[in-house]
Formats: structure tokens, C-alpha cells, sequence
């Protein structure tokens, strides 16, 4: 089969095309022929030598597939009765820039209808992600706020957050999130955000609560960390949760431990690549009651800003460095 490995750890041009054979699945595993692989910030840390696979994963970049399911074991955890011939996407701990790649059945869920293997594969990270740490880890409409808690989605034209947007949206939440230019912001509002804050321009601190009657927003999803966080503490109403997955502006912060106790919030957060199948089965499960239902209705779509031949996947990464996109990029094969 035909892959894209990194040859080694550098700049986008050691993306380079190569022959692998093909993957055989193993006890509770599925051979999938990937027609399109989603594109993710974390493929830029693994290439660039910061973000090494866990033990036993494939060594090729890629952690979302969409295509045909071609064999495997079915026999196992099958809570779709996925079978051979089937579109599918899933979620992989690597290997999914190439034709061939092999996830756990347990990871594995039907194309929804209405859409695209195309549009399939830019699913699976953003949607497990989200549904971890907003709904699960973040607990959005289950805190101190109630039903109608709200969110602040950080960098909301980014692949997770066109999908934090659309998802809390459709299930009620008044949603707030920060871009970093008018046509960014332009976007998340028409996504769903009640307000979007330029955060190159203004305060999303003083926005959000001035948005909120002083009071502040029950979770705060946040990409960024480093600085962000004494400020993000500020923007929390009581009881409110701050959720970590990725720390693009640093690892570290000086917080006021009083402020924590005072205000009752929580800090949190995850990744997912290292988990268990059985944690990664589970939200799978999740998604394919909640969530499943309203991207089939319509009420939820993928956001794919540009699709790339699998071959100049390099020049996706250049596009995913830059910032320069607003949701999702894709390779197709």
C-alpha cells in the first residue's frame, strides 16, 4: 500500500510518500480501506518529534479514517453489527495517512447517513474529544449552573471547536468562543456562537462577562493553557470547570489556589490517544446515540475547510501550522 511516513523529525517536507504492506488486524481489530484521513494538530507535534506514538501503535501519523470496513474480527465488541463492505470512520492511535490502516472494532462506528466518507473522516477526534471533555469531563449542563450552563469554546475556528460549537449548540447552551480575525469570528457565530471575541482585539474576559450579566461561563474548553489561565479562572461563573487538551501557549501558570477554593472551580482535563479501547468503546457508544441522530438529521455537519491529495500531505501541514484555515483538513486517497 501507499503511506506517508515521517522520514524524520522536522518541517512539513519530511511528509514523504513511501510503500508499507499492508496492516494485518489483529484479536479485535478491523482492516480498513481508508478513502480520506483527517489532518490534526497533533499528526504536526508527532512529525515535528513531540508527540511519539503509544507502545505498539503504527509509526504512521493519523488518528481519524473514514472508508471500507474489509475484514477483521467481528465477532467481539460489535454494538453497530459493523460487517464487511460497510462505510465506517474511526479512531486510531496512528497509521491512518495511508491506503490500508487497521483500529479496533471497538472504535469503529457507521458512516452516519447523509454524508460522505470525506466528511466521515473529519469525525472521529473532534467528536471523541469534545464529547470527553465538554460533556464528560466538563460536565456541561450537569454543574452548579443546571440544565442551561454555558460554554467558552478557546480558538473556535479550529477543527475541535466548529465541533464544541455545533455540538453545545444543539443541545441548548448559549456558547461564547475566541478567533483571531473577523472572518474566524464571522464563522463560529454562524456555527452557532452567541459571540465571538477577537481575542487579538479584545478582552474575552470582560466579553464574556459583560455577555453573561456578570456572572461568567460554566466551562471553558481551552487549547491554549500558559497565560490564558489566571485569565480564564477570572472568566468562570461558581462551580465552573476549565478543561485542558492541549497546551499551544505553554504548560505552566501561577494560579491563586484561594480563588479555587472561594469559587468552587475545578480544573481538568485529558488526551485521548493513550487511552484504553474500552474507554475509547465507550464514547463511541456515546456518540452513536447522542450524537449520531443529529448529524444525520442535519443538525450537526463536518466543517472542512480544504482536501488534499494524500500525496502533498505536507503541504496540509503547512496550511494546519499556519492557522489560516476555519475547521477541518483532509487527506484523500
Amino acid at each position: 500500500m501507499q503511506a506517508i511516513e515521517i522520514i524524520h523529525p522536522g518541517p512539513p517536507d519530511v511528509l514523504q510518500l513511501t510503500q508499507r504492506p499492508i496492516p494485518q488486524p489483529g484479536v479485535g481489530e478491523v482492516l480498513i480501506k481508508v478513502a480520506a484521513a483527517g489532518v490534526n494538530r497533533p499528526d504536526v507535534f508527532q512529525r515535528q518529534g513531540h508527540y511519539a506514538p503509544p507502545p505498539g501503535a503504527s509509526d504512521l501519523p493519523g488518528l481519524e479514517v473514514a472508508g471500507t470496513l474489509v475484514e477483521g474480527d467481528l465477532a467481539g465488541d460489535n454494538p453497530f453489527g459493523l460487517k464487511r463492505g460497510d462505510p465506517v470512520c474511526a479512531l486510531l492511535a496512528g497509521g491512518g495517512y495511508a491506503e490500508y490502516a487497521v483500529a479496533p472494532l471497538a472504535q469503529c462506528l457507521p458512516v452516519p447517513d447523509g454524508l460522505s466518507l470525506v466528511e466521515a473522516a473529519a469525525l472521529p477526534e473532534n467528536y471523541f474529544t469534545v464529547w470527553s471533555n465538554v460533556f464528560d469531563r466538563g460536565l456541561l449542563g450537569r454543574g452548579e449552573g443546571g440544565a442551561h450552563e454555558t460554554l467558552l469554546v478557546q480558538g473556535g475556528s479550529s477543527g475541535i471547536g466548529v465541533t464544541a460549537i455545533q455540538l453545545a449548540h444543539a443541545f441548548g447552551h448559549r456558547v461564547f468562543a475566541t478567533a483571531g480575525n473577523a472572518e474566524k469570528c464571522a464563522a463560529c457565530e454562524k456555527l452557532g456562537a452567541e459571540l465571538t471575541v477577537n481575542y487579538r482585539e479584545q478582552d474575552f474576559v470582560a466579553a464574556v462577562k459583560q455577555a453573561t450579566g456578570g456572572r461568567g461561563v460554566d466551562v471553558i474548553l481551552d487549547m491554549v493553557a500558559g497565560d490564558y489561565i489566571p485569565r480564564e479562572l477570572d472568566a468562570l461563573a461558581e462551580g465552573g470547570r476549565l478543561v485542558f487538551i492541549a497546551t499551544l501557549g505553554g504548560s505552566k501558570a501561577s494560579i491563586d489556589a484561594a480563588t479555587i477554593m472561594r469559587r468552587r472551580l475545578t480544573l481538568t482535563g485529558s488526551t485521548l490517544r493513550a487511552r484504553p479501547i474500552a474507554f475509547k468503546g465507550a464514547l463511541a457508544r456515546q456518540l452513536h446515540d447522542k450524537v449520531w441522530p443529529l448529524l444525520e438529521a442535519g443538525k450537526l455537519r463536518p466543517v472542512i475547510h480544504q482536501v488534499f491529495p494524500a500525496a502533498e500531505a505536507a503541504q496540509a501541514h503547512v496550511l494546519m501550522e499556519s492557522s489560516a484555515h476555519i475547521g477541518k483538513l483532509v487527506l484523500q486517497w
